[in-house]
């Protein structure tokens, strides 16, 4: 399951341009680009991301999953509904990139009360600002958030800030995508 959710990765998200490179939301450039959503919003993307990161939280004592909209929307949907379909369901928490501007004004949606315990879901991770904001929304809101689960750790320090917050993990990483593409290239 993980090779296949690879391979799809590979597939539709993963550019390498070493010689021209690509910029990065962090203003940064960099010889690769993971557009991960054209991934996790496939049909059979997002069946395989929802199980392999279901696999990763199952067996920690936590009652949702979620993070920045818009790269965790999908991770968490997926997850949800794998949790569901497993008898161990989880609820969505979706952090806003800014507040609501009416009513209650709140940086959070979802159904979680003060108190959840929660996994932050990101899709790619490069300084890890965004997951950083997730997490410190989430205890804003009272959540005790447990780790950070991201799709891909581009492997460019993003770790090293997560973890100065929570704990850290990730299902692919910079070498695994690099390595495949070594791969592919001797097999042609």
């Amino acid at each position: 399951m993980r090779d296949k959710l690879l391979n799809i990765l590979f597939e539709k998200s993963f550019r390498y341009d070493p010689d021209k490179g690509f910029l990065l939301s962090s203003g940064a450039k960099s010889d690769m680009y993971v557009d991960a959503k054209k991934t996790v919003l496939s049909a059979e993307g997002m069946v395989l991301t929802g199980k392999l990161l279901f696999e990763r939280v199952k067996n920690d004592s936590i009652d949702g999953i979620g993070g920045l909209t818009l790269g965790a929307d999908p991770l968490a949907y997926a997850t949800a509904l794998v949790s569901n379909m497993e008898g161990k369901p989880l609820n969505v928490f979706i952090v806003r990139k800014e507040p609501k501007t009416h009513g209650t004004e709140q940086w959070i949606e979802g159904p979680l009360k003060p108190g959840a315990r929660v996994v932050v879901v990101d899709d790619v991770v490069t300084t890890g600002a965004s997951t950083i904001k997730a997490v410190e929304k989430a205890v804003a809101a009272g959540f005790k958030v447990v780790k950070a689960l991201v799709l891909l750790d581009r492997e460019e320090g993003g770790r090293q800030n997560v973890e100065k917050h929570c704990a850290f993990e990730s299902l692919f990483t910079r070498k695994d995508l690099l390595e495949l593409h070594a791969k592919k290239l001797a097999g042609k």
